[in-house]
């Protein structure tokens, strides 16, 4: 194995392979080159592929992992044993797959993802007897996953009343998901973390087969990922961590930055190595950062630098207003294209907040320059992609009762709001599910001809395509063939196409579906029945959180929040509102969690490559009134030398002969450009 390509830091985390490792990889230092080199040099060491595990956050960098590995070891036999890369909620699943009769539930269960989650709880809470009103479901929710991912009751009391709910909901949300045989995200942890300490031979066969273990991300770890580790390598100890205390920017949902700070205490034999030579950013950029991370006291020494050169200087700007800072973006970013031919693609606009991406797409879609959000619309929040998965996890199991009233009566087929609120309670009275309810309807005779007659047909179509799929195996069985045969027979795609006012949206939304059931005949196994099929196909799309980051967006500038930012990189990156109550934001100051909120701007400060634009408003639209606005206390730990502040510096003119050369570069960058959003 061949290791002279690495750097002296990377080298020594690839070669320590024995006992419990920790590698800080600060931000753009390759720490996932270094993870597949280490798990490709154990296997050169004679480590057997299999006995390796390797757990990433997402399946994006999973798959990138798999990847590169592939690429390094091209005599790899097809066939031959691999390494499993995954991520924890990937491995989570396919334990219990294995194991799921164990903890009562069956092998064929769903897995609910967030909307289901909600659907689920608002069902619960429709039965509370409370005259209060009850918060929104999805206030609910977010608590019951902490408390699943390892935090006591007593830790979320903070939230008050709404922890009190959370926690008295918790045991009749669990028996709804069991009653459906369905699990929520959450719980492929949490059953995990159960099968493993109630089950010694689980365990120990995990333990036996899962000699090497690599976590990516460390710092992101909640504690019942931490526990998972804790579990799998107490006994051999050969565990590797990498991470970034100074990029732990998710403890609002759980992620413990003490895994990592405290690894001593947990594995007192850890080697610690350190990467600290950047290869993504100027020094500039790195030594501004460094500077503002240093304001932390609970954090791990480091120095980032690079071989990049000083680079520009980061340029400061003060707007009167969000409008004009996002006008201004705008504008620097479209001389950029004409002035110096820098493609929209390689600029990307980061910021704190949700809501301040309204004034930067107006401005983007005035000035016609195409724009990508990230974290805009869910490809699996779309409507004709929630109607799809719902009728195959019904077809999979028609007791899921969250699927079931999705898709009743989509495409309308005489079922009514009505009739399904009495199906529903007639359901509750008999502590069954919702399809049960609808046979025992038909013996009773509980509804009007008409309606028996609809309620008939809709159980057919359940029970004859469910039937297909459970036929014994049938080789070369297409379940793309199958879906689009079903959902013309039932209507859908003339529905689809009725329910859009414009032509061109109804083919949108018919493409994306049939994008989707494109993928559904993936490599067969020998003796998979369709249904085996179709399960491992919904539970990678349940796993696959990522998709709608990943479509193509071309020629286009990102506009992201702070937090989905990390571990991406753009050549030239503006920050926007760097302002008190922003960043850092006003919930951090009353929480007590402002060295996060500064690890957030050092994480929003190492995106940059080449430039760095920062800026703050003195008035912010708030509630359709422009309200004054603060610099963020951050900029004043930016150093003075690495800082260029642009109030002062335009008011400088440009001299002739810049002015002869800019109108040159202007006159023959000149392109035609187009608006709108991309992706």
């Amino acid at each position: 194995m061949d290791l002279a390509s690495l750097n002296a830091q990377q080298r020594a985390a690839v070669e320590q392979t024995e006992g419990p490792v920790m590698i800080l990889a600060g931000a753009g230092t390759g720490k996932t080159r270094v993870i597949t080199f280490r798990i490709a040099h154990l296997i050169a060491k004679g480590v057997p592929p299999d006995k390796i595990l390797a757990v990433t956050f997402t399946n994006k960098a999973a798959k990138e992992m798999r990847e590169r590995l592939g690429q390094m070891r091209l005599r790899a036999a097809k066939g031959d044993p691999q390494p499993t890369i995954c991520t924890f909620h990937s491995l989570g699943a396919r334990l219990l797959r294995q194991h799921a009769e164990r903890l009562g539930y069956k092998r064929n269960f769903v897995i609910y993802n967030e909307s289901e989650q909600i659907s689920a709880l608002k069902k619960v809470m429709s039965q509370l007897s409370s005259k209060a009103k009850l918060p929104d479901p999805a206030e609910v929710a977010p608590l019951i996953s902490r408390h699943k991912n390892g935090a006591a009751w007593t830790a979320l009391a903070r939230h008050g009343t709404i922890s009190a709910l959370a926690k008295s909901l918790l045991g009749k949300y669990q028996s709804a998901l069991r009653a459906c045989n369905a699990m929520d995200f959450d719980d492929l942890l949490a059953l995990s973390l159960q099968l493993l300490r109630e089950h010694e031979d689980v365990l120990a066969d995990c333990r036996g087969r899962f000699q090497y273990v690599m976590v990516d991300e460390y710092q992101d770890t909640n504690a019942a990922q931490f526990e998972l580790v804790r579990l799998l390598t107490a006994r051999h100890q050969n565990l590797c961590v990498v991470g970034d205390d100074d990029q732990s920017i998710y403890g609002w949902r759980g992620a413990e930055i003490s895994n990592l700070l405290d690894m001593e205490k947990h594995f007192p034999k850890v080697k610690v190595v350190k990467l600290e030579q950047n290869y993504r950013s100027t020094n500039t950029i790195l030594q501004a950062a460094n500077a503002v991370i240093r304001h932390n006291a609970q954090r791990r020494a480091k120095q980032l630098w690079s071989q990049k050169g000083e680079g520009r200087r980061i340029v400061l700007r003060v707007f009167p207003s969000d409008e004009e800072e996002a006008q201004a973006v705008a504008r620097r970013i479209e001389v950029a294209r004409v002035g110096h031919r820098v493609p929209w693609g390689r600029h990307a606009v980061l910021f704190r907040t949700n809501q301040q991406a309204r004034a930067l797409e107006t401005a983007l879609r005035a000035a016609r320059i195409r724009y990508h959000l990230i974290g805009g619309q869910s490809y699996f929040d779309r409507r004709e992609v929630k109607d799809f998965l719902a009728y195959l996890k019904l077809f999979v199991n028609p007791h899921d009762d969250i699927s079931l009233l999705r898709v009743a009566n989509v495409p309308a087929r005489g079922l009514s709001d009505a009739t399904m609120e009495r199906l529903l309670a007639e359901s509750h009275a008999s502590h069954g599910s919702v399809f049960s309810a609808m046979r025992l309807a038909q013996e009773r005779g509980l509804f009007q001809t008409r309606t028996r007659d609809c309620l008939a047909a809709f159980m057919r179509l359940v029970e004859s395509e469910r039937a297909k799929l459970h036929s014994t195996p049938v080789p070369g069985f297409s379940l793309r063939a199958w879906a689009e045969g079903w959902l013309q027979d039932i209507g859908y795609w003339d529905d689809l196409r009725r329910g859009e006012k414009d032509a061109e949206a109804a083919e949108h939304r018919v493409r994306n579906l049939k994008d989707l059931i494109s993928m559904l005949d993936g490599p067969e196994l020998e003796g998979e029945t369709p249904a085996s099929r179709l399960i491992s196909f919904l539970e990678q799309v349940s796993l696959d959180r990522e998709r709608e980051e990943d479509e193509e967006a071309g020629d286009a500038v990102t506009l992201i929040t702070m937090h989905s930012c990390k571990g991406l990189e753009f050549p030239h990156v503006f920050i926007v509102g760097l302002e008190h109550g922003l960043l850092p934001h006003t919930r951090s100051i009353e929480e007590n969690t402002l060295e996060e909120e500064r690890r957030l701007f050092y994480v929003a400060i190492t995106r940059a490559q080449q430039t760095l634009d920062i800026s703050y408003c003195l008035a912010r639209m708030k509630y359709g009134q422009l309200a004054p606005s603060h610099p963020s206390a951050f900029l004043q730990e930016l150093p003075e030398a690495l800082v260029d502040r642009e109030d002062a510096k335009s008011k400088k003119p440009l001299s002739p002969q810049e002015a002869r050369q800019w109108f040159a570069q202007m006159k023959g960058g000149l392109e035609p450009s187009s608006p709108g959003t991309a992706g």
